[in-house]
């Protein structure tokens, strides 16, 4: 099982590749062992981006795999500590995560790259929901997609179960780039750098809020966090990076961020 997820740091950066032959589909025993690796990804105060990809140069991922399905591993198998693919369910996960999105990314693929909150893609990538050709639910992306796309694109692609090449997903404004397959790591590389060298106590809140204001009104959100009611907002205006950022900019110097 360990051989299906590698994982490999360069620094403050994780970079996590699913690699199971021949689509990198995800049972639940991945599932979870996904999951424990985003955990303690989560927890390591050393690390502070992480890079999801495929193993191979065909799939990104091709979803749950209904191999095991049809074995009887049935929609209310145990994931793991962050749900399907175990990023999606994951709670208090306040890092950056890049996908970068080497090739298919279907079905429950597709979600994983959804719950990433940067989205890269090969020229090669293609994205699909085909849950409704197998009568099952696309359950995070019928949550999600239509508030990444606009309504009626997302739910075109999910009655239908249609193919969405990478260049009309970058159009949409589902990817943030479209590049050569070749170009697609060291890409990742650079973005997951730059995050990196960020202030992780503004990216924590940034995530933070960005999660549990998803279903309030701008008032009372805007309330919330001007009043410093969520941990992470008031860590940060608390803390050493604040005035270090402050300081930083007085001496037109940059920033060492320390995360405190």
């Amino acid at each position: 099982m360990d051989d299906a997820i590698k994982t490999e740091r360069r620094g403050a950066v994780l970079t996590v590749t699913l690699d199971r032959p021949k689509a990198n589909a995800i049972d639940a025993a991945t599932s979870r062992r996904m999951g424990d690796v985003f955990a303690d990804f989560r927890d390591d105060p050393n690390l502070r981006v992480a890079v999801v990809t495929g193993g191979g140069d065909k799939f990104f991922s091709a979803g749950w795999d209904l191999k095991a399905a049809a074995d009887g591993e049935g929609a209310d198998a145990d994931w793991g500590v962050g749900g399907f693919a175990g990023l999606q369910q994951l709670p208090d996960l306040n890092k950056p995560v890049i996908a970068a999105v080497n090739g298919m990314a279907v079905g429950g693929g597709f979600e994983l790259a959804l719950s990433a909150d940067i989205i890269i893609a090969a020229d090669r990538a293609r994205f699909a929901l085909p849950e409704i050709n197998v009568g099952i639910l696309a359950d995070a992306a019928t949550l999600k997609l239509p508030k990444r796309i606009p309504y009626h694109v997302a739910m075109d692609v999910l009655l239908t179960g249609r193919w969405m090449e990478a260049d009309e997903a970058a159009r949409w404004g589902l990817v943030s780039e479209v590049m050569p397959a070749a170009d697609l790591m060291s890409r990742a590389a650079v973005i997951a750098d730059l995050l990196a060298d960020g202030p992780p106590l503004v990216f924590a809140a940034i995530k933070d809020v960005l999660r549990c204001t998803e279903t309030m009104g701008f008032q009372e959100a805007i309330r919330r966090v001007d009043g410093r009611e969520f941990e992470t907002v008031d860590r940060l205006y608390g803390s050493e990076d604040m005035l270090e950022g402050a300081t930083a900019f007085a001496e037109k110097r940059k920033p060492q961020w320390k995360g405190r």
